[in-house]
């Protein structure tokens, strides 16, 4: 269920040129991502609202995108995740995740 994908592009740089330090990031994944006590659609879920407040788009559109691949979430689960970003961190945020969203649901 869990894919090994990391959204920063300087991790193929790591994988390749340091492998200690990638297999580390890995293992910090795997330990993050346990779904014992969330299930790991929440957490995705959970992600993508910290994605989205930080106006990371290329993140945000990614999780958006996994999220919708692995656990068929819903355009009203990403907008409740979306009302939750514009209540804690504004406007600018929400707007620019509800823009990515529509792109996404387009394809």
């Amino acid at each position: 269920m869990k894919e090994q994908i990391f959204f920063g592009e300087g991790m193929a740089t790591v994988k390749k040129d340091y492998p200690d330090l990638y297999e580390a990031i890995v293992a910090l994944n795997e330990a993050t991502y346990t779904g014992k006590v969330l299930d790991y659609k929440t957490q995705k879920l959970i992600a993508l609202g910290i994605n989205a407040a930080t106006s990371d788009d290329r993140a945000t559109k990614k999780q958006m995108i996994s999220a919708i691949k692995e656990f068929g979430v819903t355009k009203d689960e990403i907008v409740d995740v979306l009302r939750v970003v514009l209540l804690t961190s504004g406007m600018p945020p929400f707007v620019k995740s509800m823009k990515l969203m529509s792109e996404v649901l387009e394809k």
